[in-house]
């Protein structure tokens, strides 16, 4: 079969399309080169730092965890505007108050540690989170999660005994630990607000932090009252 010229013509101008980029792609895309960074510093120590920018150039979800990345050093390195200053509405030495976020599965996973760390060292200012995210940390410090898999099938888990959040497994144990620990404490805070103590989800959880090892951080858990405390209720 013979093709007509028209279209070689036609499919040619659709693949050979002059290049014309728009003024916005100057972004090249290039990884942390490892080789470079090792003869520049003399040793093949991980310069984080270079690693962590050159995020923004890689491409894909690299790229997005990159731009995260300059948010969070802006919210580091904020500092009041001029004019905020001038009014007296504001200090020099105020800084941006960081709130961090997070849901129950970061904590049931290795990110807990992560956040461990983010407080310890006050680079958050405050917590907020759900009802589990709260619950899962005191579970932690009772017992241990699992490396399991995303597989495993959900009926042979509840025979023995075993509950799966993605691929972790936790042994029924760990909630019945927590319940124990967690019950006696409540009957003395359900005392208190007989005596008018007033309880908010927050000062509850300074509470119970008071029971566990480490310092506290100020947590907001608007929800807190609806996961194994409202078991309470019916105790």
């Amino acid at each position: 079969m013979v093709v007509p010229d028209d279209s070689m013509k036609a499919a040619a101008n659709a693949v050979l399309v002059k290049s014309s980029l728009p003024s916005e792609f100057t972004n090249v895309v290039k990884g942390h080169d490892f080789a470079e960074v090792a003869e520049e510093k003399g040793s093949n120590d991980v310069d984080y730092n270079k690693l962590l920018r050159s995020y923004l150039s890689s491409g894909f979800q690299a790229t997005n965890f990159g731009l995260a990345v300059n948010i969070v050093e802006q919210m580091i390195q904020w500092r009041p505007p001029k004019e905020t200053l001038d009014d007296k509405s504001m200090r020099p030495d105020d800084r941006c108050t960081i709130f961090l976020g997070y849901t129950s599965n970061l904590i049931s996973s290795g990110i807990r540690e992560t956040i461990r760390f983010l407080v310890q060292h006050k680079m958050v200012d405050a917590i907020v989170t759900t009802a589990g995210g709260v619950e899962e940390d005191l579970i932690k410090c009772l017992g241990s999660t699992y490396i399991g898999d995303f597989k495993l099938e959900g009926k042979t888990l509840r025979q023995q005994g075993v509950n799966r959040i993605g691929n972790l497994v936790v042994p029924n144990e760990n909630y019945c630990k927590f319940e124990d620990w967690l019950m006696p404490i409540l009957d003395k805070v359900l005392q208190e607000q007989d005596l008018q103590q007033p309880w908010t989800p927050s000062t509850l959880i300074q509470r119970l932090g008071r029971y566990v090892p480490g310092k506290s951080l100020e947590k907001i858990c608007p929800v807190f009252a609806d996961d194994h405390t409202a078991l309470h209720s019916f105790s």
